[in-house]
């Protein structure tokens, strides 16, 4: 990973995806193509899958991205706030890996749908990931609300984590088979992350519940929390189910039932009763309809970018 504050002409988002050196900085990197070299020269990289549309699948990767991008942001408040510095490190490169998901995402987005990505403030060198993250308002993300909720205590952070990454890891793992070679490559990545992050916050969760009277008392209250979103990470969108039906995506409801096992099974390791099933209800995320908590977490993440938009860093 190159250092902060470096730049490099040849830069490339997708280079970790084939042996390079994958960089999780998002703003300010200064490369010139984010798709070039991908799968080489004859530009297949932009192509579209038979049977499905293009708008429809830079809206599902935006829908990922959302995802992965404010769930980093909110992870990353946890940075010099964690209970002890190995934590710190660990919520931190969790974090960073979320970042480095949501920039490919979003360049993969922005290559099959050009006039999709938001437009940019006059005389801004930013690239097409910055424009989806920096300037676009709360109503144009489509992230789950799952990702957005203010932080508690350590204990609802290992429980929103836990609920998150073994969701997105069923995901993930089926959309390593989709038949768009880019998506197909971006989670072929991710399951590895995501792996890890499943298996950090599973392990805590077990730890606290195992613990002391406190830390049980602290963790059972994060699952009555965190629960209630659950929900809707099964609600399928009409995007998710077009591009499931095409071969190009994964419908939610269809890992729903996987999701529910495993975290079963941190239940069980925990000797925690199981929580029951909560039918969705309300505005969801993937249509833009989000909790009070997205729109002063986009303004803290988004205030250099929106100060500065010529800068370069």
């Amino acid at each position: 990973m190159p250092s902060i504050g470096t730049t490099d002409a040849n830069d490339n988002p997708y280079e970790g995806l084939y042996g390079g050196d994958a960089t999780h900085w998002a703003f300010g990197t200064a490369f010139a193509d984010p798709l070039a070299g991908v799968v080489g020269p004859t530009g297949r990289e932009a192509a579209v899958p038979d049977g499905v549309q293009a708008r429809d699948l830079a809206t599902y990767a935006v829908m990922l991205a959302d995802d992965a991008l404010v769930m980093s942001q909110r992870i990353a408040e946890w940075c010099s706030n964690a209970p002890d510095l190995e934590e710190d490190v660990a919520l931190s490169n969790v974090a960073l890996d979320l970042l480095g998901q949501a920039r490919l995402l979003y360049t993969r987005a922005a290559a099959v749908d050009p006039d999709g990505v938001p437009p940019l403030p006059e005389g801004s060198p930013a690239p097409p990931e910055d424009a989806f993250a920096f300037f676009r308002d709360a109503a144009g993300f489509r992230n789950v609300h799952l990702t957005e909720v203010e932080n508690g205590d350590f204990a609802d952070a290992v429980v929103r984590i836990l609920v998150f990454a073994t969701w997105r890891l069923a995901l993930t793992e089926r959309l390593s088979e989709s038949t768009d070679p880019i998506l197909a490559a971006v989670a072929a990545k991710a399951v590895k992350e995501l792996t890890y992050h499943r298996d950090y916050a599973g392990r805590w969760v077990v730890t606290l519940a195992g613990g002391t009277e406190e830390s049980r008392r602290r963790v059972l209250a994060a699952w009555d929390r965190v629960w209630p979103l659950r929900p809707e990470l099964g609600a399928t969108h009409p995007v998710e189910e077009r591009l499931a039906r095409a071969g190009a995506g994964v419908d939610p409801a269809d890992v729903d039932a996987s999701v529910d096992d495993v975290l079963r099974q941190v239940w069980d390791a925990a000797g925690m009763e199981e929580q029951g099933h909560r039918p969705a209800t309300g505005p969801q995320g993937r249509d833009g309809r989000h909790t009070d908590a997205l729109v002063p977490l986009l303004a803290d993440m988004q205030s250099v970018a929106r100060a500065h938009p010529s800068g370069r860093w």
